[in-house]
């Protein structure tokens, strides 16, 4: 069973380590294993269930991924300037210029 399904008298209880990060990591590796060979055998519907806790355990490690004080990555800010250096410069009426 996933550790996201925690009981609610224990949410906000559990310490959010590296440890207990690595480990939701690993599970959602697991799961996507899991949901392609159901997909490549034509069994879609046995997918839901993976789908569901996978898409948890995602919305569960952007949560904590925003609630960190230190969510902003210095390859986050180079990309930004990757892609505004190559866009072409528009002043502010949407022209060329």
């Amino acid at each position: 069973m996933s550790i996201v399904f925690v009981p609610k008298k224990l949410r906000g209880t559990a310490k959010i380590n590296q440890e207990t990060i690595q480990r939701l990591l690993d599970e959602n590796d697991q799961l996507v294993r899991c949901i392609t060979e159901y997909m490549q055998k034509g069994r879609a519907v046995e997918c839901v269930q993976y789908q569901q806790i996978l898409h948890r355990n995602l919305v569960y490690l952007a949560t904590i991924a925003d609630s960190s004080p230190d969510s902003t990555a210095p390859s986050s800010n180079s990309t930004s300037n990757v892609t505004s250096a190559s866009a072409p410069a528009v002043n502010g009426h949407g022209e060329k210029g």
